[in-house]
């Protein structure tokens, strides 16, 4: 490890004589270069960054002008040379450090804006193997990293916003602050971080594996939260390059900013709507659904979704799947909801959310796809966690009874609409659903027997709510994400009226569960998967 030097502390203010700059993406280009120029900074450039300032008829110098090199190998190898990182990284104050710069004629470069060669987008747009390639930069990153550990002289930028900040600087004070390079250091780190890991997680992907020996993930800040679960921890939202339609990439049209758990509910009401073909709604509460149901239409859709809890609604996430019209807004808005979340909503539904100022409106322009490979993650204390997203999907073909009584083609339907819920519940999961709407749903239990009352009890308190004189359970599908370990949970559901059980099967105990099924009268099915949500 190279000892520490016994450099003078940098100075506060530093004036820039001399920028190099190098984009792709060359938004900004022309203020920026006529702002630099009239403070009297030396503009340097190379390829096509240099020909746009050069058109706009601006003096500018070519990097091969201060190496001595021309710009070579298909532009591969253009500003690594000891010229341009001897000007970024020499401490002008250090005796030895000046001294080599002026026997090898190392002028300082005191501004660099570089964005990087665009390999995210040539990714994101399909590009081919050899195109990503060609647009992993070398020298960008290089330049960058070099500036960034010179701030105290150097300042650097990685965007336009950053730019901005150091010209508004100029021309208050006419010089760069250390805070401000520090700032713009710690901004260059991270894109070069973020930057790589792009390069190393798309290669992983190159070459199938699932478990690289380093993992590093990225994202860019999309909002500082109020605070986190609770007002006493701080909160941040990062939006990665994953272009998947929901949450991160929706645009909030009103309402008081996302907060941590406005965000986490969202999310899951999102992807579980997703799910469906049919018109859908999903009434989200605390990360798990309390009502989900399919209509003929959204006000359809979210009125059988409300009748499975509407104690719980109450300020909970509605999602759908269709755009929303007025008619869709006004039931809605009938009670308070804080986060509506759809791929649209027309002109008449905007006005009816209007005059609900708090109430947060998400629009997405899209449905996240369900089948859709990708990967998910959790932090753990010195770790994080890694698994594959579950795009698991189980059809009527997929199934197997295992009990004497075959199912009617209804509960067969039945128990697949329950069983997709169930995926989207946290687990201990049971879910009692009929006819394309949820009864009862129980989340999240230590047992799974506790978790069949629970949805029980819901079930029957949505029955009372609506004049039944049974339950809402009566006649359902009853769906369990894992197994059943003992026949306690099974006979929950049937005294609940269930007629129905769908379940992945697997426990050493099957063949009791299975009698106690056949001596219920019911009729169950096993899915061989396991949609476990811890």
């Amino acid at each position: 490890m190279p000892a520490a030097p016994d450099f003078p502390p940098p100075p506060d203010r530093v004036t820039p004589r001399r920028a190099l700059i190098s984009l792709s993406d060359k938004t900004g280009l022309e203020d920026a270069a006529r702002a630099l120029h009239g403070l009297g900074v030396e503009l340097v450039s190379t390829g096509g960054t240099r020909a746009a300032i050069e058109r706009l008829g601006l003096p500018v110098r070519d990097v091969a002008d201060l190496t001595g090199f021309p710009e070579m190998m298909d532009g591969r190898v253009k500003t690594l040379h000891p010229v341009v990182h001897g000007g970024l990284l020499g401490v002008r104050d250090a005796p030895a450090h000046a001294e080599a710069m002026t026997a090898h004629g190392i002028g300082p470069i005191d501004l660099v804006w570089i964005d990087l060669y665009p390999f995210e987008a040539t990714v994101a747009s399909g590009g081919g193997f050899e195109a990503a390639v060609e647009n992993i930069d070398i020298g960008g990153p290089a330049m960058i990293r070099s500036g960034a550990k010179n701030h105290g002289y150097v300042a650097v930028c990685v965007d336009k916003a950053g730019v901005d900040e150091v010209l508004a600087a100029l021309q208050a004070d006419g010089a760069t602050s250390l805070a401000l390079r520090k700032r713009l250091a710690a901004r260059a780190y991270g894109r070069t971080a973020a930057y790589d890991a792009a390069v190393s997680g798309w290669f992983a992907t190159q070459i199938e594996d699932s478990a690289p020996a380093r993992k590093t993930i990225s994202g860019g800040l999309a909002q500082t939260l109020r605070y986190g679960e609770n007002p006493h921890q701080t909160g941040a939202f990062y939006r990665t390059s994953d272009a998947r339609p929901g949450v991160a990439n929706a645009r909030q049209l009103q309402g008081k900013e996302l907060g941590y758990n406005n965000i986490a509910d969202a999310d899951a009401a999102y992807e579980l709507v997703a799910e469906f073909a049919a018109p859908a709604c999903v009434i989200v509460k605390h990360a798990n659904p309390c009502g989900v149901a399919v209509g003929h239409d959204l006000s359809d859709a979210y009125k059988r979704a409300l009748e499975c809890d509407a104690v719980s609604a109450f300020g909970g996430v509605v999602a759908v799947n269709r755009p929303l019209s007025g008619a869709d807004a006004k039931l809605i808005t009938d009670i308070f909801t804080e986060v509506v979340i759809a791929p649209d909503a027309d002109d008449e539904a905007l006005a009816v959310f209007a005059a609900k100022k708090n109430l947060r409106l998400l629009l997405t322009e899209g449905l996240p796809d369900p089948l859709q490979p990708g990967e998910v993650f959790r932090s753990v204390s010195g770790g994080l966690l890694v698994q594959s997203r579950d795009i698991s999907r189980i059809t009527a073909a997929d199934v197997k009874i295992v009990t004497r009584r075959q199912p009617t083609p209804q509960e067969v339907e039945d128990m697949l609409f329950a069983f997709t819920v169930a995926k989207h519940v946290k687990s201990n999961a049971i879910v009692y659903a009929k006819d394309g709407q949820t009864a009862g749903i129980g989340a999240g239990q230590m047992n799974r027997r506790d978790s069949a009352r629970i949805a029980a009890i819901r079930a029957r308190e949505a029955g009372e709510a609506k004049g039944l004189a049974h339950s809402m359970a009566q006649g359902s599908a009853c769906a369990s994400e894992a197994f059943f370990p003992f026949a306690d949970g099974l006979l929950e559901a049937a005294a609940a009226g269930a007629t129905a059980v769908i379940q992945p099967g697997g426990s050493i105990r099957d063949d009791e569960v299975i009698k106690a099924a056949d001596e219920a009268g019911l009729a169950m099915a096993f899915t061989g998967v396991r949609v476990f949500r811890h």
